[in-house]
């Protein structure tokens, strides 16, 4: 098995790298831990806990893990101030905030459209 040379243009492989780059993005980010943290943290700076207890069902491991996935995508910035014991902060960056917008306009969709939802949900089941 050999390796295959890209024979396609600069820009081409811009948009292919583009693609799989989004798809990774939004494999990770589109669960719905990332999705309720980035809500709960909406416009505000919380502490651990406080995000802890504004996503409910969420277990100290998950909410670990999915903070530092987000902070890794630059969508969160943790912010640790040097007190004893540590103070440590959560906030949403720019982009955190773009995607923010986003899910708020899911939660409306889901919102203007949740009757509909059920009725068909209801008939597929039955």
């Amino acid at each position: 098995m050999g390796t295959k040379q890209y024979t396609g243009s600069p820009e081409d492989a811009d948009l292919r790298r583009a693609d799989s780059l989004a798809r990774e993005i939004f494999s990770d980010v589109a669960n719905k831990w990332a999705l309720l943290i980035i809500e709960g943290l909406g416009d505000r700076t919380l502490r651990f806990s406080e995000v802890r207890d504004a996503v409910e069902g969420i277990s100290h491991k998950m909410l670990t893990q999915n903070l530092r996935m987000l902070e890794r995508y630059g969508l969160v910035e943790r912010t640790v101030h040097p007190t004893v014991p540590p103070r440590v902060e959560y906030t949403l960056t720019g982009p955190g905030r773009g995607l923010l917008a986003t899910v708020d306009a899911m939660c409306e969709w889901t919102h203007r459209n949740i009757t509909h939802i059920d009725a068909a949900r209801h008939r597929f089941d039955a």
